[in-house]
């Protein structure tokens, strides 16, 4: 296994501030850099964070790229559990990313092949991704890829696992008839990347992560290959693998 780099935070603020910061850093360190955001329990508040120092203090974000990790298919872009509305309305909107600089698929259409080559076209044009941050799945997965996924897979319609999809449709109130869907070598590319957990409940699996052999059964375990990885958790997401610190 390479040297890891494990960043933990003492305490959850601690970690949301910290998270916040990784992507202020990199939007000032480069001022047209290409960010990638994902959306969920432990972005929400990092995000927060971001729109209210930038709020505070104003820095230029006119040539800053945005775009998510993931998105729902089948469902229209004003429905409050699309990931293109979340990021909008809890960091796009509040850091003024202009329309055409926050890019997204599309999450109706006839054809999702052409709408997943669009996206990664859009990402290539733009240089290849400068950040992404990651959210970590209670299976292993990132971005919505499942276990099972090819490592050389890049933007593509996922299929859910049941429980993530059961999750999904509580915590967004997506009724039982829009069927949903969700490239981990598209996240592989990325030039630095920030996986982010934290709680208890993610302990096990961030263990696993680390500390296990990479395999596509456990989609995250790959990040342990990345160059330019930083994981950062909290007090309690580390609890397993403070060794590694």
């Amino acid at each position: 296994m390479k040297n890891l780099k494990i960043t933990i935070a003492p305490t959850e603020h601690d970690f949301d501030v910290m998270a916040a910061w990784r992507i202020i850093g990199q939007m000032l360190k480069k001022p047209d850099a290409v960010i990638g955001l994902s959306t969920g329990q432990t972005t929400k508040n990092m995000h927060a964070i971001v729109s209210d120092i930038y709020r505070q203090y104003p820095f230029d974000t006119s040539h800053v790229t945005l775009f998510n990790v993931d998105e729902l298919t089948n469902l229209p872009r004003s429905y409050p559990g699309c990931c293109y509305t979340m990021i909008r309305e809890q960091i796009a909107d509040a850091l003024n990313i202009p329309k055409e600089r926050f890019i997204m698929p599309s999450t109706i259409s006839d054809d999702y092949a052409e709408e997943c080559r669009r996206f990664q076209e859009a990402l290539e044009q733009r240089g290849g991704i400068d950040l992404q941050m990651l959210g970590l799945g209670y299976n292993g997965h990132i971005g919505i890829n499942q276990p099972g996924t090819p490592f050389e897979s890049e933007t593509w319609v996922s299929p859910m696992d049941p429980v993530f999809e059961a999750r999904v449709r509580r915590e967004t109130g997506v009724a039982d008839d829009y069927p949903l869907g969700g490239g981990i070598r598209t996240i592989m590319r990325s030039r630095r990347i920030v996986l982010i957990a934290k709680g208890s409940h993610k302990a096990e699996v961030v263990r696993q992560m680390l500390k296990g052999p990479v395999t596509t059964d456990f989609p995250a375990s790959v990040l342990q290959m990345h160059p330019n990885c930083e994981f950062l958790l909290d007090a309690d997401a580390a609890a397993l693998v403070k060794d590694l610190a």
